[in-house]
């Protein structure tokens, strides 16, 4: 049982920021790296950032480096991002995913992340 819920998206301006939330449960969520992943409209899904299950490790999509940072939380059973500088080809549904199995990771194959929430939508317009 694995519950994924983002929480924090929306409409913000070139150049704004924003942070996206996923609160996890129903899984031992310190033992998985995690990640966020995105689709822009007209394009495939891509993970954006990923986390070790300690927090140690991370890795990022070349379009978002020096911007958006990954963190997470594992008192509280939450990763973060926080996206700075966004920029209109920001503009997807950002999902929040785990990866697929314990003590690995993190990775940007997007096939070994296999369970995903809902998504949340960010819009970046002016």
């Amino acid at each position: 049982q694995v519950q994924l819920v983002e929480s924090g998206g929306g409409p913000v301006q070139p150049g704004g920021s924003l942070r996206l939330s996923c609160a996890a449960s129903g899984q031992p969520f310190s033992d998985y790296a995690m990640g966020w992943l995105r689709q822009a409209q007209g394009k495939e899904r891509d993970v954006v950032a990923a986390i070790s299950w300690t927090g140690a490790d991370t890795v990022y999509a070349d379009s978002v480096k020096g911007r958006f940072t990954i963190s997470r939380d594992n008192a509280k059973n939450t990763v973060y991002l926080q996206m700075n500088s966004l920029k209109p080809e920001d503009a997807a549904v950002s999902y929040c995913a785990r990866y697929y199995t314990k003590w690995y990771g993190p990775t940007r194959l997007i096939s070994e992340y296999t369970y995903w929430g809902q998504g949340t939508q960010v819009t970046v317009s002016s």
